[in-house]
Parts: C-alpha cells; sequence; structure tokens
C-alpha cells in the first residue's frame, strides 16, 4: 500500500516491497528585515515565510525486496539534477509546492559476497522549492 511518495520515489508497504521513511521532521521559518533606529531597539519588518525543510531517513534493504544501489542512483540523481518533484503523503502534496533534495548522507551496511550493499540508510534533506511567478 502506498503511504506517500517523491515523485517517482513511491514509499509503499506490501508483501511484494518495503520501502519506508522513519524520523520526519518538518521546519520553517519567518524571514524578517531589522531597521535600525537611533537610541532604541531595531524595528523588526516582517518579509514573509522561508522556504520550509524537511528531513527523514529512508532504509533501502535487498531482504524487503528493494536494490539500494539502483534506489540510491535514483536519489543521488535527483539532487545532482535539482529535480523539483512533489512531496505527497496520505494522498496530500506536501508545501505549497515542489521539493528538491538538498542533500543525501548514506551508510551503507551489510555487503554480499561480491561488495555489493545490501543495506543503505539515506538520510534526505528536502527544501521546499517555489519556482518564481512571471
Amino acid at each position: 500500500m502506498a503511504i506517500g511518495s517523491l515523485g517517482l520515489v513511491v514509499f509503499e508497504v506490501s508483501a511484494e516491497k518495503v520501502r519506508t521513511f522513519d524520523g520526519l521532521k518538518r521546519s520553517g521559518t519567518a524571514r524578517f528585515a531589522y531597521h535600525n533606529r537611533q537610541g532604541g531597539k531595531e524595528l523588526p519588518e516582517f518579509l514573509g515565510p522561508s522556504a520550509e525543510s524537511i528531513s527523514l531517513e529512508i532504509r533501502l534493504s535487498a531482504y524487503e525486496r528493494v536494490n539500494p544501489t539502483k534506489e540510491v542512483t535514483t536519489l543521488r540523481t535527483m539532487r545532482d539534477t535539482g529535480e523539483a518533484v512533489f512531496f505527497i503523503l496520505d494522498g496530500v502534496p506536501q508545501g505549497e509546492g515542489f521539493w528538491v533534495i538538498e542533500s543525501i548522507s548514506e551508510e551503507h551496511s551489510y555487503f554480499d559476497n561480491r561488495g555489493r550493499p545490501i543495506a543503505i540508510k539515506c538520510s534526505l534533506t528536502l527544501k521546499e522549492y517555489l519556482p518564481t511567478m512571471e
């Protein structure tokens, strides 16, 4: 059953395959400009919200019927090309637009007799991407 997706990467749990994530954290901030005032505290001016960030961990395991090397290559390609995609959870697009993979940290563990990874844990950082409106 599909839990959500990041572009063409579908998070799912089924008898055939397990590709899911853990530890999702979402953060955002407000943007302010500060104007100095003679003899007093600065005056903050609200400029708007900043782009939000999401971090999550994905465990890719051959024991769960995914090809870890192929899956991590897909994620790297998305990062390296700046591909902007929808991030969907429970059928609902997250944020106001698209998301890009800002960074990937990989932990390779459990290798087969040919040196191929059997399991890779990826920590992803996503950044909200709102193209300019022209």
